[in-house]
């Protein structure tokens, strides 16, 4: 509808730029302002230095709306346009819900491209905390989005299996073994302290004995690192399942080391010019790409860095095809995105090709107080922990609850709460409730009618209207969803949902003695139902039909 307009002020000089730019219009929150708009003037008079009014006096005077949509379009302020949707028109809307059912907010806007979702990636030296599963879940949640909006997706697991933090594992997991057959040693603060060292020496000594106190710690350390650091991982892996999370692809660091594969990268963007030596240090040039000074990748002893090590990495993802990837970190790493945008830039590739989305930590509560943790003393809430006492459910949608990079209050109380405090108890409840008024509709008789049989012009209350217009939103926002990487917009919308439609059960009758009535609002609360259906599936949430 809006093309068309925008290729008109293109001509008229109002619309600078290659192509036609992407118009966000978002439902609005008050209904005085229209039910959709767009600040697209205001954003195309910034680059073309044009006025926001004339350009949107120009959209306007040219939209084209070949099926009589809408019945008016205001200018605003200094140039937001507001869209008004006639009313006879939603009902009509509601064909679209029904013809696709569980394929309704389906898109096609990836247009199959291939983007990689690289998320929890933990190094396997103990269990998975609750910080790690925000990361899990969002990770998960926006795989699923793109995948709806018509990517290729593929999820991956990186499995920091190099470098020191392996060693201290294997060190760890030798002192707790000497430990338990009589010696007295002390654990260095460097070491990992949690009752899972412990256990993991304990089943070390069940299976081999003593061998490991005859054997020099030098061939000891990396035989229990690598035993110890399996076992870590499979319980990772099992762990993350029980939360609903699985990958297509777990890669091991040690892959990038072999045949010299870090530092054949290293000579390469050297011979390029991206890295240079002070005479002990190697650098790369970051700053070339915007970075605040350049980082170093081979120390002076030798043993390349992280950041080398993720070059490489990144090299390797783009190398297997993907169009984007997508890195989901915790906030403290909110330092490494430039110079990592600066290695993929130096690799050949896009800066926009590489996205990294931020995960605030979280303040895990019970009853409202503060949950004490600490890492130090290897005391800490485990992911597994969380999901068995609240449920996957619950604990997946309170992760969801706030944008991943804003703080995240968790209350492990109100998360087990059946009541309307508890956001996916809400939600899931509205399902349910729907699931009922059908079985009691088919306990009397009625069948549940198609969109032919509806008279839609018995749907005219205020409060049918405003969920019509909420049901026919889903699609936008899993487009929007999918643009920003934002997947708390799907659970922000099913609350909203929610509330609509438990408002507007809790004064209308579903069912009752009209049968012209009943049939247009078992259909009405049906869409509701296919639309919280889907949308719980992408989160991955069950939509549970008792309660």
């Amino acid at each position: 509808m809006i093309e068309n307009a925008l290729l008109v002020c293109r001509e008229k000089g109002l619309v600078g730029g290659v192509g036609l730019p992407f118009i966000e219009v978002e439902a609005t929150k008050d209904p005085a302002f229209g039910d959709y708009a767009t600040n697209a003037a205001m954003v195309l008079a910034s680059s073309a230095r044009q006025n926001p009014r004339q350009i949107a006096q120009c959209l306007k005077e040219n939209i084209v709306d070949r099926d009589g949509i809408l019945s008016k379009i205001d200018i605003a302020g200094p140039g937001f346009m507001n869209f008004f949707v006639r009313e006879n028109i939603w009902a009509a809307l509601l064909k679209e819900v029904a013809d696709l059912g569980d394929a309704y907010g389906s898109l096609k806007m990836g247009e199959g491209k291939k983007v990689q979702v690289e998320f929890v990636s933990a190094n396997p030296t103990g269990p998975l905390h609750i910080g790690h599963a925000r990361g899990a879940v969002v990770g998960d949640v926006i795989a699923n989005i793109l995948r709806e909006a018509g990517f290729s997706v593929s999820r991956e697991y990186y499995i920091n299996d190099a470098g020191n933090q392996m060693n201290n594992l294997g060190k760890s997991v030798l002192l707790r073994y000497r430990q338990l057959l009589g010696e007295t040693v002390e654990l260095p603060e460097t070491c990992y302290q949690g009752e899972y060292i412990k256990d993991l020496a304990a089943e070390i000594r069940a299976r081999d004995g003593d061998i490991y106190l005859r054997m020099d710690p030098i061939e000891a350390v990396p035989i229990l690192t690598d035993y110890a650091g399996k076992v870590i991982l499979e319980g990772i892996i099992e762990d993350l399942r029980a939360f609903g999370v699985t990958f297509d692809c777990y890669f091991s660091e040690r892959e990038l080391y072999r045949d010299n594969g870090v530092e054949r990268l290293l000579k390469d963007l050297e011979d390029k010019g991206f890295i240079y030596s002070d005479g002990e240090t190697l650098w790369f040039k970051t700053t070339a790409f915007g970075d605040e000074k350049d980082r170093v990748v081979v120390r002076k002893n030798g043993d390349p860095t992280y950041f080398a090590a993720d070059i490489a990495y990144h090299k390797n993802k783009f190398e297997r095809g993907f169009d984007t990837v997508i890195d989901i970190w915790g906030a403290d790493h909110h330092g490494y995105i430039p110079r990592m945008s600066a290695a993929v830039q130096a690799l050949g590739h896009n800066k926009e090709s590489l996205k990294v989305i931020l995960v605030q930590l979280v303040n895990l509560l019970r009853d409202g107080k503060p949950v004490a943790m600490s890492t130090r003393s290897g005391e800490f809430v485990t992911m597994r922990e969380v999901v068995d006492e609240v449920g996957k459910d619950a604990a997946r949608y309170n992760f969801l609850m706030r944008r991943s990079d804003s703080h995240l209050d968790f209350d492990l109380e109100l998360a087990k709460k059946q009541s309307n405090e508890n956001p996916v108890y809400y939600v899931q409840y509205a399902h349910a409730r729907i699931c009922s008024i059908m079985k009691m509709a088919q306990d009397r008789g009625c069948k549940i009618p198609a969109f032919a049989d509806v008279s839609l012009e018995r749907l005219a209350l205020p409060e049918e209207v405003t969920l019509i217009k909420a049901l026919t939103r889903f699609p936008d926002i899993v487009e929007g969803a999918a643009r920003s990487l934002e997947p708390h917009r799907l659970t922000f919308y099913l609350n909203e949902l929610a509330g609509i439609f438990h408002s507007y059960y809790n004064k209308n009758k579903v069912i009752s003695d009209d049968q012209t009535l009943t049939n247009a609002r078992l259909f009405l609360v049906n869409m509701v139902l296919v639309v919280l259906r889907n949308a719980l599936r992408i989160l991955g949430v069950e939509a549970p039909e008792k309660m």
